[in-house]
């Protein structure tokens, strides 16, 4: 082989780098493909507004009224360990074993009497 027939890796380099290379494919197999992606985006349109509609977290309503019961507990949470009554910390041992208790225990046999 002579020098003038034999292509070196660069010299392809050369050409593809100075051409902008775009392939074409038969209209014979796009069509076919092109059918099946647009009725593959009908569904998932269909999905994705299914999923909208049942959206739990669109329903403000119902992030209020799960919110409601708690209201008031951003205000305990700074009493807790406090007597409603007399507002002296709540024993220790007595938390441990009933941590509801909202009394201590001077004020709930009080209240109990």
């Amino acid at each position: 082989m002579n020098k003038k027939n034999k292509i070196t890796r660069q010299d392809k380099k050369k050409k593809v780098e100075g051409k902008t290379s775009s392939v074409t494919y038969p209209s014979k197999l796009l069509k076919p493909v092109a059918a099946f992606l647009q009725n593959r985006l009908k569904t998932l349109e269909f999905r994705r507004k299914s999923v909208d509609e049942d959206d739990p977290f669109k329903d403000t309503s119902r992030l209020t009224d799960n919110a409601s019961p708690d209201a008031d507990a951003e205000e305990q949470v700074g009493k807790y360990g406090l007597c409603e009554d007399c507002g002296k910390m709540i024993d220790t041992d007595r938390l441990m074993v009933y941590p509801e208790a909202t009394l201590c225990a001077d004020c709930q046999a009080n209240r109990e009497q």
